[in-house]
């Protein structure tokens, strides 16, 4: 095969492939990027291994990818705040920038949003990609593309705990220690919660949270919600200010309304089945607040900012290393559930 543009490329539910594709051009406010480091996430592989997520359908051959950074090649017309051979991370969604959603600066909730990776829009799981310009944001020269593409996951925790509202000394509950159960504990704290709580059913996912700054960590050994929350109150003292579950699981959504404090909040992350059963009169009569995400809105700058100033360390995330060529070893792994988060490297081959 010849590697213009090798591009991984799912064409049905469990049929990934590596194809070559033609450099695409940049148009008027875009540019021309040589990818550098893709990172994959949960939504990658259930999208290869379910070939749907809700309403997102496969119904074309699509890119894989979205997690991402690279290095500016090309500028499209008018293009004037980048220049090429600049080092950008890659914030994946623009929206249309002209509804009500828009206007009022929660553009996440755009209906015309064009998401990476996510039907029908293509990713960036490439040598090349073409993205418009000012949702590309340059990287200091100490941060590293890894953690450029890391900024995907951590805009994520940025937007839950701006949604739950974390503040210098609120205790805080994270259920669930994956990949973006971990970024949470690491913006809580870098937002000064005083203590943080982690649950998980996992000990070597709850041994990372530790690692990350975790002051306590809950393994779940019960489906009834009610004897972790017992196990979480002992470790805190009390209920938590703010739980943000992160693992979609229908108990665990449980577990984060009973041990909120009365009045707290209750932040969904996490993405599982679309009818749960919730205490919801549990949660109305103790004024607890449940309030959803959707991805992120105007959090790219906070998250970079977090790194660049060093308040966050996103590298102990990175636990596997693969290079495009091996695309489908890498979905392998993470399919398997090896480690936290799997790089991709874009580069091509040193001869």
């Amino acid at each position: 095969m010849t590697d213009i543009n090798l591009t991984a490329v799912l064409f049905e539910q469990n049929d990934l492939r590596m194809e070559d594709c033609p450099i695409p051009s940049p148009g008027p406010g875009q540019v021309l990027l040589e990818m550098k480091e893709v990172g994959i996430c949960g939504s990658d592989v259930h999208y290869w291994t379910h070939g749907r997520i809700g309403d997102f359908v496969l119904n074309a051959p699509m890119v894989l990818g979205h997690e991402a950074s690279a290095v500016v090649s090309k500028l499209g017309e008018g293009v004037t705040s980048l220049k090429i051979g600049d080092r950008v991370a890659i914030e994946p969604g623009v929206p249309c920038r002209k509804c009500n959603y828009c206007k009022i600066g929660r553009y996440n909730l755009c209906l015309d949003m064009k998401f990476c990776a996510t039907p029908p829009y293509d990713g960036n799981l490439a040598r090349f990609y073409v993205h418009d310009a000012d949702f590309c944001f340059k990287l200091p020269d100490h941060v590293s593309f890894e953690e450029g593409a890391l900024l995907e996951p951590l805009s994520v925790a940025v937007h839950a705990t701006n949604r739950a509202g974390v503040k210098l000394g609120n205790t805080v509950l994270v259920c669930g220690a994956g990949p973006i159960g971990l970024v949470n504990i690491l913006t809580a704290k870098a937002k000064g919660a005083a203590f943080v709580c982690v649950t998980d059913l996992d000990a070597s996912r709850l041994d990372m949270a530790k690692k990350l700054g975790a002051d306590f960590t809950v393994q779940v050994t019960s489906r009834d919600p009610l004897v972790t929350v017992q196990a979480i109150e002992e470790a805190l003292g009390d209920k938590a200010d703010i739980a943000i579950e992160c693992s979609g699981a229908a108990p665990s959504l449980k577990t984060a309304i009973y041990a909120t404090k009365s009045g707290g909040v209750v932040v969904l992350v996490g993405l599982g089945q679309e009818m749960v059963e919730m205490p919801v009169v549990n949660a109305g009569v103790r004024e607890v607040d449940i309030r959803g995400i959707f991805r992120y809105v105007n959090c790219y700058p906070t998250a970079l900012a977090m790194i660049a100033s060093g308040k966050v360390n996103v590298k102990p995330l990175v636990t596997h290393r693969f290079k495009l060529e091996e695309s489908i070893k890498a979905f392998e792994a993470a399919k398997r559930g090896e480690g936290i988060k799997i790089m991709i490297s874009c580069e091509r081959k040193k001869l």
